[in-house]
């Protein structure tokens, strides 16, 4: 399928207009009417009456558009538990306020939840380092002293008021841009959680909706999506491909690499260039976008069954026990330039298998398995792959 018109122009550099420099002059006027600074205030809460606050509907939204999907584990609550326990200091949670009373989590979601659900005695303490006789406790299990001592623990939070800005669209960019600054620098965030957070709109929210489908959850092993997963699905906030948002990524890496001839910045950095211009799509573009990698993997299925996605071994003689997502990305690239093509080679399914095993066997080096991410490295799996499928089909 051809570039919509929207994709051809998407890499063209917009001219920008000549930009008078200012001098301190102009600077100045600027810090003293306020611009670019945030209004803050700092609070600092018991934690009993933190989570019941967490109960009032309407309080505190965990997730809102830009936080990451749940990552801790049981162990790494319990050791928050555990701090808190030894009078450590826990950092603050960063909140925003949307309205009088309700807020949203910037930054501290995690440590949140894990306080919420120990109070609620969803987990039990496990793998704690100095207080090991606690393990296996919940919080109500806890010993009196014990359980008294935590209550009077605190949890602190530094609150970005509403009088921050003048209007929501203000507001959005200024979440986004001090979400950004709390989450680089150090290892908090995935990039594709960054993208996440900081490319919303209707692609992103596409590729969300791609990793919700049948087809493509059981290509990755991942269980069928039903609302409210990541509350009610422990095994699945746990998997990594899904917890730290791999799954949309893979999806991403399909749409991006289709224009592989502009890769620049390593892979990471051209899907960040990708997302930033791809947050610019109709609603037009994406819906066809989104048919597209359906209707690809739709054949891709078909073509290679249970082999979906999966390196063959010369060596062994046998297939890889999962995808892989280079490989992934060469299969799905090159179907996508056959759809007119998709009964012909649906029919000829067995030859694309063979000749797929011919192509591990020319390329022992890793080629089809993501060894290399250089620009040639990814043309070359694309390139090997797109005249494979030429060959069956002649």
């Amino acid at each position: 399928m051809p570039f919509s018109s929207t994709e051809m122009t998407m890499w063209l550099d917009d001219p920008g207009e000549r930009i008078t420099r200012p001098d301190d002059r102009d600077i100045n006027e600027r810090y003293v009417r306020g611009e670019g600074r945030i209004v803050i205030e700092s609070n600092r809460e018991k934690l009993p009456g933190f989570v019941n606050q967490l109960k009032k509907p309407d309080y505190m939204d965990l997730r809102p558009f830009y936080q990451r999907r749940p990552r801790w584990d049981v162990k790494t609550q319990s050791l928050l538990i555990e701090s808190f326990i030894m009078n450590i200091p826990v950092p603050p949670v960063f909140l925003y306020e949307r309205d009088f009373n309700s807020y949203e989590v910037m930054d501290g979601q995690q440590r949140i939840t894990a306080i919420r659900d120990f109070y609620g005695n969803v987990f039990k303490l496990r793998g704690l380092e100095t207080w090991p006789e606690l393990n296996g406790r919940s919080y109500s299990t806890l010993p009196d002293k014990i359980r008294a001592g935590i209550d009077r623990r605190s949890i602190s939070s530094i609150v970005l008021l509403k009088e921050s800005t003048e209007s929501e669209e203000e507001a959005s960019l200024l979440r986004e841009t001090v979400f950004d600054r709390l989450n680089t620098g150090g290892v908090k965030l995935e990039r594709q959680e960054i993208r996440n957070a900081l490319y919303r709109g209707a692609f992103n929210d596409m590729l969300h909706e791609i990793t919700r489908s049948d087809d493509f959850r059981e290509v990755w092993g991942l269980p069928r999506w039903v609302a409210g997963e990541i509350e009610t699905n422990p095994t699945l906030a746990a998997d990594p491909f899904f917890a730290k948002m791999a799954d949309a990524e893979v999806v991403l890496r399909f749409f991006a690499l289709r224009h592989v001839d502009h890769y620049r910045r390593g892979m990471q950095g051209f899907l960040d260039l990708y997302m930033r211009r791809a947050a610019k799509f109709t609603e037009e573009d994406v819906a066809e976008l989104k048919r597209l990698y359906e209707r690809t993997l739709r054949l891709a299925r078909e073509v290679y069954s249970d082999l979906i996605f999966r390196p063959y071994s010369p060596e062994r003689q046998d297939w890889d026990s999962k995808p892989h997502r280079a490989f992934q990305d060469a299969v799905m690239i090159g179907l996508s330039e056959h759809l007119s093509n998709e009964e012909e080679l649906k029919k000829r399914s067995f030859d694309v298998i063979e000749a797929t095993k011919r192509l591990f066997a020319q390329h022992p080096d890793g080629t089809f398995t993501g060894r290399g991410n250089t620009k040639q490295d990814i043309k070359d799996r694309i390139g090997f792959y797109r005249d494979m499928l030429g060959q069956v089909l002649r």
